[in-house]
């Protein structure tokens, strides 16, 4: 259990819970700081983390010392709060999530759990929400055991055994015996709060471990793994199968960069990267659950454009606009809600729906396996991509002032036709087998012509162009080019020359919309570390794999960016870009259990 000191000002060293309908964010003096009802993408009536006034703390008096962790291979968390007197209270935080009635019972709460440890502490409750992004208060209504905070979009009521009157004056009280609290819907509890939460907190912790038990985690580097793959697991909004890419919206990815974006949408990009490194875990549910929301997509979009990013339930219209009201993280606004990315051409999209369901076509353990009606779906969409694929767009990195033919998107649109042709085959049909495997050999040929640059001596980021980008370190990854082509070497070895600083990548130098990056993104880290890994420079590889890992937070956790130079994180959090890294890197980097044991 790691021991924190108080910063004075928000910060990443964040944990989450969550169920797969609602997460929050508490940071290490076990405030929560960051909660959107009723789902990912909702209000956020806890907002401190981006400069409003909302928030579900606990404040121990004379508090002079924290202590946080993970309840081990769980998403329960525990903090430890120890006051100069030598009192201590333990709060222990997740958010339900079990089978139950044939079942998985996810409701839109979070149960909080506090007791006294040591000494006499004395506490004092604060509880505020608000709502209208910030410009609103929610004006609790107290019951007899529980306070309602009603609205329209975003009530909730709070049910506990501790005295109703000291939480709504905030008056500082003796904690003498344990008390619970349990937030969700405005709906009367079946039971005494501390029943329900004892069993609640078991069932969760069982459901957690028995989940992670089941993960085919490498032999080193478990902990971080397992960790990872549970954070990954709490982005999933489960009803309908979307992936956020984060939890947050409009952390920056660095300081007054005004690089800040809402991430709690799905991106196809970001979901296929989930979707893949959970799968190398054998956690294929995830796999079925993306599926049926690909299914959606693709039937919708009958062949035509395909946005980039979804809301989690699919909708089209993430209009992008500014909260007046919430001064932003650390007081670096704005902090935008919706994503103009929704609007942009960005062709990778195509590669990265047919690799997402790629898997469902030939793994047996799944219920819902894919099979000649998906097929023929996702061929609408490699026709798309055949269509398009030496086309400007806006690219991987959502440029949103230039539009080139970007080889990141190129090398996408070919792996759409290069799978296609793999399934086709699988299911015998080899007719559309040839096809495909035509069109993606000449795509294949088209791309190796006009994204070398024989000056450069390396794959560039656009057709004709000069300047680097760290996104084309994935094509040895999709199986594009052979790792040990000579010019896939040369590109990593220029990526090392001028986009790597230490062990940290960045995705490109060249300035854009707004001016030259300043902080290193994590997912082409781990990019760098599959290239090296796969070029031979495996050491090398562990070394910065190793680095990479020492700069998550205490719980194990990384956001988008680090800042090189003070090692600290930056950007939206959780970024499952950044945890699938550990999981890929951890699963080319291990030994094999036979080696091991």
């Amino acid at each position: 259990m790691t021991e924190q000191t108080k910063t004075g000002k928000p910060n990443l060293d964040l944990g989450i819970i969550g169920n797969g309908t609602i997460a929050a964010l508490i940071d290490s003096d076990a405030s929560v700081v960051w909660m959107c009802l009723p789902r990912f993408d909702g209000e956020p009536v806890f907002n401190t983390l981006v400069g409003g006034g909302g928030a579900f703390e606990v404040k121990l008096a004379g508090q002079s010392k924290t202590r946080q962790r993970y309840i081990k291979n769980t998403a329960v968390i525990e903090t430890i709060l120890e006051a100069d007197d030598g009192s201590a209270i333990a709060i222990t935080d997740f958010a339900p999530r079990f089978f139950d009635k044939g079942r998985t019972f996810r409701p839109a709460s979070i149960v909080r759990r506090i007791r006294p440890i040591a000494g006499m502490p004395k506490i004092s409750i604060s509880l505020h929400a608000q709502s209208n992004r910030g410009a609103m208060d929610i004006s609790p209504v107290r019951g007899v055991s529980h306070i309602r905070y009603k609205n329209d979009h975003a009530g909730f009521r709070v049910t506990t055994d501790a005295p109703v009157s000291y939480i709504i004056a905030e008056r500082e009280f003796v904690l003498d015996r344990e008390i619970n609290f349990i937030l969700g819907p405005d709906e009367s509890l079946s039971d005494n709060p501390a029943v329900i939460a004892a069993e609640w907190e078991k069932r969760t912790a069982e459901g957690w471990r028995a989940w992670s038990r089941r993960l085919a985690a490498p032999p080193v580097w478990q902990e971080a793994v397992i960790r990872a793959a549970i954070t990954l697991k709490l982005c999933v909004y489960e009803e309908t199968g979307g992936i956020v890419a984060a939890l947050t919206t409009s952390i920056p990815e660095h300081g007054g960069s005004e690089r800040n974006w809402d991430y709690r949408f799905c991106w196809l990009r970001d979901a296929y990267f989930t979707v893949n490194a959970l799968n190398r875990l054998s956690a294929v549910g995830t796999l079925e659950h993306y599926l049926a929301y690909l299914r959606n997509a693709v039937a919708h979009t009958k062949g035509g454009h395909i946005q980039p990013v979804y809301g989690i339930s699919l909708e089209e219209d993430l209009k992008e606009e500014i909260a007046a009201d919430l001064k932003g993280y650390r007081t670096m606004g704005p902090v935008r809600f919706g994503n103009q990315a929704a609007e942009h051409i960005q062709h990778d999209v195509y590669g990265h729906v047919v690799l997402g369901a790629s898997q469902a076509f030939f793994d047996e353990r799944l219920f819902a396996q894919a099979g000649e009606l998906e097929f023929e779906q996702f061929e609408l969409v490699g026709e798309r991509a055949y269509s398009v694929y030496n086309t400007p767009d806006a690219g991987i990195w959502e440029y949103r002032g230039r539009a080139d033919v970007h080889t990141s998107s190129a090398i996408m649109c070919w792996a759409a036709c290069d799978r296609l042709s793999k399934i086709a085959d699988h299911l015998g049909r080899d007719d559309r087998a040839a096809y495909w495997r035509g069109r993606a050999d000449a795509m294949h040929a088209v791309i190796l012509k006009e994204a070398w640059n024989e000056e450069r001596g390396a794959f560039t980021g656009a057709f004709g162009g000069e300047d680097l980008d760290a996104s084309v370190l994935l094509m040895a990854e999709i199986g594009f080019i052979d790792p040990a082509d000579p010019r896939y070497v040369a590109t990593v070895e220029r990526i090392d020359d001028e986009l790597r600083e230490g062990y940290h990548v960045y995705r490109y130098r060249a300035e854009d919309d707004f001016g030259k990056p300043q902080t290193a993104f994590t997912a082409c880290t781990f990019w760098h570390i599959d290239a090296l890994a796969r070029i031979g420079r495996k050491d090398e590889a562990r070394a910065m794999f190793e680095d990479v890992l020492a700069h998550r937070n205490h719980l194990g956790i990384l956001s988008e960016d680090i800042d090189v130079a003070k090692g600290e994180l930056w950007g939206n959090f959780p970024q499952t870009y950044s945890m699938a890294g550990i999981i890929n890197a951890a699963a080319r980097l291990s030994p094999r259990w036979e080696d091991v044991v």
